[in-house]
């Protein structure tokens, strides 16, 4: 089943449990991607197009729930929206390394490469990048790189 077919899927049975934020998750994306495929770049309606999509709507939400928790009792309801479409769009992307996952992945690469001293920061974040972002949450990837590489 496609993830397309899954959402719309997920969007019947919404609508049959009146389940209003699922289908406010759901037509979210499908606007995204609607866009997207208008937006005259050939992309085609694949899995891949749902993914990426879905990630970066996850990641706006991410960045957004710091911002929520800041306003305090007034920021509760958009926080407790914002954590659940998250985790609504994280069922359906790539897990990623925890922290001590990560580190044995820098580590690796920090005596594969020889890096030493954090003026090596932009070798070692390029080498995390290219070969393992999928794996990989970056903001993590780069406290944690700074610890190993003493910065």
């Amino acid at each position: 089943m496609s993830l397309r077919d899954d959402l719309d899927s997920r969007m019947r049975q919404a609508r049959k449990d009146r389940d209003e934020r699922t289908k406010n998750v759901i037509n979210q994306l499908k606007n995204k991607v609607l866009t997207e495929l208008k937006s005259g770049s050939g992309v085609e309606d694949d899995d891949e197009l749902w993914l990426r999509t879905i990630a970066a709507y996850a990641k706006q939400v991410q960045k957004a729930i710091p911002e929520f928790e800041k306003a305090g009792e007034r920021g509760v309801e958009a926080l407790e929206e914002a954590r659940f479409e998250l985790a609504f769009c994280e069922q359906f992307l790539p897990s990623k390394l925890d922290e001590a996952g990560t580190e044995a992945l820098v580590r690796t690469l920090v005596a594969e490469h020889g890096i030493e001293g954090p003026q090596h920061m932009g070798k070692l974040m390029g080498l995390l990048m290219k070969g393992h972002k999928d794996e990989i949450d970056g903001s993590l990837a780069r406290q944690v790189a700074q610890r190993v590489l003493g910065g």
